[in-house]
């Protein structure tokens, strides 16, 4: 398998480990905020690594890390990466893994082989503004909502997450959110930043006082709602 990228060290992506992230390229959708655009292309994307060498990279961290967080693109598109997950947690690394919840049938053969530790989903928005936010002409809400009831079954801890936008996100997009996760552990928001990486220009954060009115439209339906990274 090829690694498209690899930060080292986090204390961010993988809740409670001291952790890495393994990028991998390529993604079915083309959401025009995506911060790792450079990836949306599997093709074009430039490799840093195999997985022979990711591994050893690995075994060389062994009581330094606890953690491998997978994201991509979309890691899911990837035939090979269970086999990946189980040779990660040979070693004794729990494993992550972040997706955008279009392949059902994928996150389920991960979460039945007991390859992930953890998974955070994101929901893109209300199912009426879906397609827009991914960058897509039409948008199949199927696949995600059968991605959101197998994560809720609990064979693995997860979270949903919402990267958030003014143009894009409204008080409605946020009930209907709400809805769609009701009963779920946890769930976030997390405010939009601007990269050099951004495919398009022209997005912005909310104010933080939406941030908050956001959250509490979601409150009534999940367990737990957190904001992450407003100023």
């Amino acid at each position: 398998m090829t690694i498209h990228g690899l930060q080292k060290l986090t204390l961010l992506d993988f809740p409670g480990r001291v952790a890495c992230t393994v990028f991998l390229a390529g993604c079915n959708l083309r959401c025009p905020f995506c911060h790792n655009s450079e990836l949306l292309d599997a093709a074009a994307a430039e490799p840093v690594m195999d997985d022979a060498a990711l591994l050893d990279f690995l075994k060389k961290r062994q009581g330094m890390l606890d953690g491998v967080a997978f994201t991509g693109g979309e890691p899911l598109l990837r035939a090979d990466l269970p086999e990946l997950m189980a040779r990660v947690r040979d070693l004794g690394y729990a494993v992550k893994l972040d997706t955008n919840g279009c392949f059902p049938d994928a996150l389920a053969r991960v979460l039945d082989a007991h390859l992930a530790d953890y998974v955070a989903m994101d929901v893109k928005n209300s199912p009426a503004r879906y397609a827009e936010t991914c960058g897509v002409e039409e948008f199949d809400m199927a696949p995600v909502y059968a991605s959101i009831a197998l994560l809720k079954e609990g064979k693995a801890d997860c979270e949903f997450r919402t990267t958030v936008m003014a143009e894009l996100h409204d008080d409605a997009s946020f009930a209907a959110i709400g809805e769609m996760i009701s009963g779920a552990k946890r769930y976030f928001l997390q405010p939009f930043t601007d990269r050099d990486t951004v495919a398009f220009a022209g997005f912005h954060a909310p104010e933080s006082a939406d941030l908050q009115r956001f959250a509490d439209i979601v409150r009534p339906f999940v367990g737990s709602v957190g904001i992450r990274g407003d100023a």
